[in-house]
């Protein structure tokens, strides 16, 4: 197959540009489709689902919005916990200004 994008005008590109953009998607759910369909085979065989080889239960995903469990307290008030992850608390800010290890804090 043999383009000449020299003679293209920049409209053209755009359009070859788009109908590539799509092929290739569309290509990608097919290649997925296929590895799904054949880790699903390969599961059934050793008598397995999918779903239980990737550690889900009962075909449902990873819970959406589930916190992470807390790794840090606030010495002065245990009920402040932070998971360690986002943004760092005052209370954690401040107590590492403070000389405190995060060590110190951890649960």
């Amino acid at each position: 197959m043999d383009i000449d994008l020299k003679s293209m005008t920049r409209k053209e590109l755009e359009q070859l540009k788009s109908q590539v953009e799509k092929a290739i998607k569309r290509a990608e759910k097919t290649e997925l489709k296929t590895a799904r369909d054949a880790a699903e085979r390969a599961a059934m065989e050793h008598g397995f689902t999918l779903a239980q080889l990737a550690g889900l239960s009962a075909g449902k995903g990873p819970a959406k919005g589930s916190k992470s469990p807390a790794k840090y307290h606030n010495p002065d008030d245990p009920s402040q916990t932070w998971s360690g992850r986002g943004r760092q608390p005052q209370w954690f800010k401040a107590a590492i200004k403070a000389g405190v290890s995060p060590e110190k804090l951890e649960i």
